[in-house]
C-alpha cells in the first residue's frame, strides 16, 4: 500500500437506535434525516473531503435501507458492504468486516456521530507514532453515556471508561478510530464483543500503546431525540459554511 493512501474505513452502522424510534421509526438511526440527508451521507461526504476514497458500511438492521440509499457509490466514495444476521457489537462487527478490507490499516467511525477533525492529519500522526490503535478525543461535555479518556503527558490514552467517570478525565471518546489490521485480526471472531466496553479496556491492560489525537471540537451525536434536535442546527450550520468554502475544506 502506498503510504501516502488513504485506508479504507469502516463505519458502523448496523444498530437499531431504540433510543430514536420516536423520530425515526422503523429505519435505522443512521439514515434519520439531519440536514436535509440521511446522517450516513454527511458522514460519507466528509470521508470523501478527506480524501478517502473506500468504506466499508457495517450494516445489520434494516440494512436494505441503506443498500438501496447508497449503492455501491456515494459522493465520489466506493461503498462495499458487511452483513451481520444477529447484533456482533461494535468490535464483533469490526471483525466481520476484515475480510473486505483491502489496505494494512483501516478507520473507524461511529455512523450515529459526527466530529470536525482533520481526518487526513489523524491517519498522518497514526502512522508517524506507528502504533496498533489511535482514537480522536475531544474535550469532556455534560453527558454521561460516553467513553471518558485519561491521557497521558506525552499524548497516550492510559485509562478508558465507557459510561464510567474517570479521576483526571478532561476528554472524551469522539467515536474515531485508526486501527492496525494487525490488531483487528485479534479480534474474537463471529463474536458479540465491544470496542468500548471490552476490547479497548482489555488492549490497554495488556499494554497495547492507544494514542490520542486530540481534537478541540465537540462530537455530536443523534442517539437520543433531543441530540438528533441540536445537531439538525449545528449540522446545518457545518454543511453552509462547507458549501461557501473553497474546496479541500476538511471539515
Amino acid at each position: 500500500m502506498c503510504m501516502h493512501s488513504m485506508p479504507d474505513v469502516i463505519v458502523l452502522c448496523g444498530g437499531a437506535g431504540l433510543r430514536l424510534r420516536s423520530v425515526t421509526g422503523a429505519n435505522p438511526k443512521s439514515m434519520a434525516s439531519v440536514a436535509g440527508d440521511p446522517f450516513l451521507a454527511l458522514l460519507i461526504r466528509q470521508l470523501n473531503r478527506n480524501e478517502f476514497r473506500r468504506v466499508v458500511l457495517a450494516v445489520g438492521y434494516q440494512q436494505q435501507a441503506i443498500r438501496s440509499f447508497f449503492g455501491d457509490h456515494c459522493e465520489g466514495v466506493e461503498i462495499v458492504y458487511s452483513s451481520e444476521s444477529a447484533p456482533l457489537g461494535t468490535g464483533g462487527a469490526i471483525r466481520n468486516a476484515a475480510d473486505l478490507l483491502n489496505t494494512d490499516a483501516v478507520a473507524v467511525m461511529n455512523g450515529d456521530s459526527y466530529t470536525d477533525a482533520d481526518l487526513s492529519h489523524f491517519v498522518r500522526d497514526y502512522r508517524e507514532n506507528t502504533v496498533d490503535v489511535s482514537m480522536v478525543v475531544v474535550p469532556v461535555d455534560n453527558r454521561e453515556d460516553c467513553g471518558n479518556v485519561v491521557v497521558s503527558s506525552d499524548g497516550n490514552v492510559i485509562q478508558f471508561g465507557e459510561k464510567t467517570s474517570l479521576d483526571g478525565s478532561r476528554h472524551m471518546n469522539a467515536g474515531i478510530y485508526m486501527l492496525s489490521r494487525r490488531i483487528v485480526q485479534q479480534i474474537p471472531t463471529n463474536s458479540q464483543i465491544s470496542l468500548e466496553k471490552e476490547l479497548m479496556p482489555r488492549w490497554l491492560d495488556e499494554g497495547v500503546v492507544v494514542r490520542a489525537y486530540l481534537h478541540q471540537g465537540r462530537c455530536l451525536d443523534i442517539g437520543t431525540p433531543d441530540r438528533y434536535s441540536s445537531a439538525q442546527s449545528a449540522l446545518r450550520d457545518v454543511e453552509r459554511v462547507i458549501s461557501s468554502t473553497a474546496p479541500g475544506v476538511s471539515l
